[in-house]
């Protein structure tokens, strides 16, 4: 079997991927996955090291690009690199996240905006940027959180970034079928990535937490993000043709609690 056949029964052969918050947890497990299944990918963070490491774990071929999800000057520039090098966009994973821990009292106005910039600016932006480079029948994977439907209240801003997220793929969903384009969501519980770590608890704090989370979910411990990840390959492929506008949600059973 040449390559091209190889190429042919795989998930993704041939498409190109770009997976924003692609340099750890989800998006590093995706684009590990993605590349399994024959596609071509491109992967943004905001770490340089985070970068380099998984620019190591992916390979040369990988398109690693340093890019603030928040800044839409860096959103384009993003796309023009993707154009340069694929010229088109067949999967686009909208996973660029932060979470920051803080009583609903003691937000402050720059955790607030940095919030929000970053899970739902950059998330509406990142699409609309990427608008012109999607391929027919392309399709956009946003994550969301169950967050956005259960009371969160040391993350209120997080929560309500996600749930309007679980909107905007609604929205957009509508908007954009009629291009081909399909548009649906990724609602995960707690997964074991680096993300608890970025949290702004304290390490103890933040151990507690996951511990208590593993022994509140019935399942009894964290999704791993090879789990999410497998999620993101339905959506990305034609198993889930007939999905537009939907949101997968993976937790564990901690939702219907």
């Amino acid at each position: 079997m040449n390559n091209a056949s190889i190429a042919a029964t795989k998930k993704l052969g041939g498409k190109a991927a770009l997976i924003t918050g692609g340099s750890s947890g989800i998006g590093l497990a995706t684009a590990r996955l993605f590349l399994e299944e024959g596609a071509r990918v491109a992967i943004t963070g905001r770490d340089a090291d985070s970068l380099a490491r998984a620019q190591k774990t992916l390979g040369a071929e990988t398109l690693v690009v340093k890019s603030d999800a928040s800044n839409l000057g860096q959103i384009e520039a993003l796309m023009a690199q993707v154009r340069d090098r694929y010229e088109r966009i067949d999967v686009l994973f909208v996973n660029a996240g932060i979470a920051r821990a803080a009583a609903f009292e003691e937000v402050s106005e720059a955790q607030f905006d940095e919030i929000v910039a970053i899970n739902f600016k950059g998330a509406f932006f990142t699409i609309q940027k990427a608008l012109p480079l999607l391929a027919a029948n392309a399709a956009v994977i946003v994550t969301t959180s169950i967050a956005n439907r259960k009371g969160a209240p040391d993350y209120s801003v997080y929560a309500a970034s996600k749930a309007a997220l679980r909107s905007l793929v609604q929205s957009l969903g509508l908007a954009l079928i009629g291009r081909g384009i399909r548009v649906n969501a990724i609602s995960p519980g707690p997964v074991a990535t680096p993300m608890f770590g970025r949290s702004g608890l304290p390490e103890e704090l933040m151990q507690a937490r996951k511990r208590a989370l593993a022994e509140k979910s019935p399942i009894k411990r964290l999704a791993t993000p090879e789990e999410i990840a497998r999620v993101a390959l339905f959506l990305a492929s034609d198993d889930s043709s007939y999905m537009v506008g939907a949101e997968i949600v993976v937790d564990g059973a901690i939702g219907i609690l």
